[in-house]
């Protein structure tokens, strides 16, 4: 390097640090960490005593074995104690509960309610469902339940759904126009509460995209109802999520069919609700690179699936052939992904029509079942999973010490049959037991 003019010397070294340096505005783009709460978290009553849980089969929801004979101590509203029972470890003047037979869990998670009524979000609670997420609603659709009186689960809300012209659901949307616009909107939905954030299917990627850097910067997630969107697009553009198995529809079908249908559903909303059916009749799930592929993204960016089978099931006795074998690829590909390791959650979308009222949850978990999931799996996407997707998880979605008190006792062990959910004896919410 004798020879080597000092000037070019110098700018390689130059160069060379840039590279070696990290990229400041790569660093910026880091999600913020941000405490997210329930937007009703102030009008829940909060435990004021020292409670003793005595003798109940625990599962904790870490997917961890089950403990027999377990004590649990409440403090207020916070896990004070988990494990063996011991007289000695009980404090003076605790309330004893002894539930020597039943099953612990905690309290259930539900990722895509919609239940804006004091009525079903009370009989949510008492079937167990100690939290919610409502993608695609006002905030000021749930004043009523909760100015009620009524106990109802914790609320976690994302405003309505960000879309474009002509929307799907307009009681419920918030359209936007360009990338800028959405930005605004996401700005002014996490000012107003949002814990998360959800964009609706006429949403071009740049607007996706938009959406969820913003979001990222308010430290809340997207979610997304995608439908006729790329879905590896949009997950690439920042999802941290998405809602219902039929988003993916296009993203297995080829381009000129997939285009098809996108133009289809473009001309009329209503289409996709035969045309979902049409679309995943068409899919081989069992031998498809495609699939595979898909898979092993959604694994590698860690994005939360919300399935909601129960309200896209079939059977014969209310839907043709095409239906049913369109239902049992989606079934499948829920267990492919699964298998894959990717992260499933249980959304109910409250109502589902092979469901008494009421009991949409406890169908999705039966079709997550039939899907491949084993039971605990099924309990584990219910509570720490979905404590995952909602980001809560520090203080809710397990039993264990220091965590939020939601509870609940079942007179079943659902491990080995999961129609024990629907036995819900005991609620504890925020470390009160809840009367009904």
């Amino acid at each position: 390097m004798k020879n080597f003019p000092f000037y070019l010397i110098c700018l390689l070294f130059i160069i060379s640090c840039k590279r070696q340096s990290p990229n400041t505005e790569e660093l910026d783009k880091k999600v913020v960490s941000k405490t997210i709460n329930a937007l009703n978290r102030s009008e829940i009553a909060k435990g004021n005593k020292t409670i003793a849980i005595i003798g109940a089969t625990l599962v904790d929801g870490t997917g961890n074995k089950p403990l027999e004979n377990v004590l649990v101590i409440i403090k207020n509203d916070l896990i004070d104690f988990v494990g063996e029972f011991s007289e000695s470890i009980i404090p003076n003047g605790a309330e004893l509960v002894n539930v020597e037979g039943m099953t612990l869990l905690p309290g259930l998670i539900d990722a895509h309610y919609h239940g804006e009524s004091e009525k079903i979000s009370n009989l949510f609670l008492k079937k167990g469902i100690t939290s919610v997420r409502d993608p695609g609603a006002w905030n000021s659709a749930y004043d009523i339940a909760r100015k009620s009186g009524k106990s109802i689960p914790r609320l976690f809300l994302t405003g309505p759904h960000i879309d474009s012209y002509p929307p799907a659901y307009p009681k419920n949307s918030f359209l936007i126009q360009d990338p800028e616009e959405g930005r605004l909107a996401v700005n002014k939905f996490a000012d107003e509460g949002a814990t998360a954030i959800k964009v609706y299917y006429r949403l071009s990627i740049d607007k996706i995209k938009a959406i969820c850097e913003t979001a990222h910067e308010r430290g809340i997630p997207v979610t997304a109802h995608l439908e006729i969107s790329n879905a590896v697009d949009a997950i690439n553009a920042g999802l941290d999520g998405i809602e219902h198995i039929t988003s993916f529809g296009t993203s297995l079908l080829s381009a000129e069919e997939g285009e098809r249908y996108k133009n289809l559903i473009l001309a009329d909303n209503n289409a996709r609700r035969k045309g979902r059916y049409e679309v995943w009749n068409s899919l081989n799930i069992d031998n498809n690179p495609k699939v595979d592929s898909i898979v092993s993204f959604i694994v590698k960016k860690k994005t939360f699936i919300s399935p909601t089978l129960a309200v896209f099931e079939k059977k014969y006795d209310k839907a043709d052939s095409l239906e049913v074998n369109a239902f049992t690829n989606m079934l499948k590909f829920v267990g492919r992904l699964n298998k894959g390791g990717a992260k499933i959650v249980v959304g109910s979308h409250t109502y589902a029509p092979y469901a008494e009222f009421g009991n949409a949850y406890y169908q999705e978990m039966e079709l997550l079942k039939a899907a491949g999931l084993t039971n605990m799996e099924v309990i584990v996407a219910a509570t720490h999973e979905n404590a995952k997707f909602f980001r809560v998880e520090k203080r809710l979605g397990t039993i264990e010490k220091g965590k939020i008190a939601d509870l609940i006792l079942l007179r079943e062990n659902p491990l080995k049959n999961l129609e024990a959910m629907n036995t819900v004896e005991k609620v504890m919410l925020n470390g009160v037991f809840q009367e009904f």
